[in-house]
């Protein structure tokens, strides 16, 4: 009888889970830059994922890195295993595209990352601007409740044991201040747990963040930083996307992504339909209602100006050029507009405490002279 042959079990490499990432602003940068910077050294891509896979330090780039070394090794494009990833926005997913259909991949790529740098700068802008006011009411909260807690429960002792006539300012501080003794313990995190989901809501939710940026706008100073920066953001985005050889209308579609901006994005969805519809910038943006406030006039006539003369392009980045240093210049001079505001904040705040101590003991000292 012949041999019975011995089962072999065939063990297959195991394809990776195909799922989307997150990945964070800097390490999107870093992706893209050092990728260009391989590719153009004529490393392999398969090579170039390798390399940045080892070097990533983080967990989250590692893994979608490993999910796109397969992909590219199984025949896919360089764009379609981003797409598959999400490890890139949308306008560099766009310009990765164009760039290996036109072979100009490596130049797009370099674009994508001067445009991924130059949106982690506007955003930064916008948060140093808003981190010191921030901060300045945060300390003087935690003083005041720290003088509610501590303070005003002892006082409101001692003027009960003299009989101190208190005035309503004081009574209403040391009625906060005796909730906070007998309460503070879970009245704080609800209270402070009740703010971070305000500030969820009106800042981070998609479907309430435009009750927050309402805000945002309506605020002196820090709205004007804001129209600044989406501007110098339309010009140098949409400059440069178009520059890469992409349509108008594809160009405002991946511009509209990449703010976060719900007027914006408004703004940019109707220039889009507009530009399908067969109108140019010349007749759309004056059409456009409260469009003077979302782009000044002289910034309409300068995009105008540069469709009709066939160098629309370079006239978005120069515009976007010349907000960037007013956007710089706003940021610089927030903290000197909000300074005095401040003061005027932790001054009556001060004063309210002061007056509710002092008014009592007032009272006290004209009863014990009378």
């Amino acid at each position: 009888m012949a041999a019975k042959a011995p089962n072999v079990k065939i063990v297959e490499a195991a394809t990776p889970k195909i799922r989307k990432f997150h990945i964070r602003g800097k390490e999107r940068e870093y992706f893209t830059t050092n990728l260009a910077l391989l590719l153009k050294a004529n490393v392999p891509v398969g090579e170039a994922l390798q390399s940045l896979r080892e070097t990533s330090q983080s967990r989250a780039l590692k893994e979608a890195l490993e999910q796109m070394k397969h992909d590219i090794a199984e025949g896919m494009s360089l764009w379609k295993a981003l797409e598959r990833c999400n490890v890139v926005p949308a306008q560099t997913l766009a310009l990765v595209q164009l760039g290996e259909q036109s072979g100009n991949l490596i130049e797009n790529l370099l674009v994508a990352a001067k445009q991924e740098e130059k949106q982690r700068i506007f955003k930064s802008k916008v948060r140093s601007a808003l981190l010191y006011p921030g901060f300045v009411l945060g300390i003087t909260g935690v003083v005041g409740l720290g003088v509610a807690w501590f303070l005003l429960p002892r006082l409101a002792e001692t003027f009960a044991q003299l009989g101190a006539d208190l005035p309503l300012i004081s009574v209403i501080l040391i009625g906060f201040g005796i909730f906070l003794k007998n309460n503070g313990l879970w009245a704080i995190p609800l209270g402070l747990a009740l703010a971070a989901l305000c500030g969820y809501i009106l800042f981070g939710a998609p479907r309430t963040r435009g009750l927050g940026q309402r805000l945002l706008y309506r605020t002196p100073g820090v709205s004007r930083l804001l129209y600044e920066v989406e501007i110098a953001q339309f010009g140098y985005l949409l400059g440069t996307l178009l520059q890469a050889g992409l349509s108008v209308t594809q160009a405002l579609r991946l511009l509209q992504d990449a703010t976060s901006a719900t007027r914006y994005k408004k703004f940019y969805d109707y220039l889009t339909r507009s530009f399908e519809d067969g109108y140019s910038f010349k007749v759309s943006l004056p059409k456009y209602k409260h469009g003077t406030k979302l782009l000044p006039p002289t910034v309409q006539q300068m995009v105008i100006a540069g469709e009709r003369s066939g160098a629309l392009p370079e006239t978005l980045l120069n515009m976007g050029a010349i907000y960037e240093e007013k956007a710089d210049a706003s940021t610089a001079n927030l903290e000197v507009i909000l300074e005095p505001i401040l003061l005027v904040v932790v001054w009556l705040g001060v004063l309210g405490v002061a007056v509710a101590v002092i008014l009592p003991i007032y009272s006290l000292v004209g009863g014990l002279g009378a």
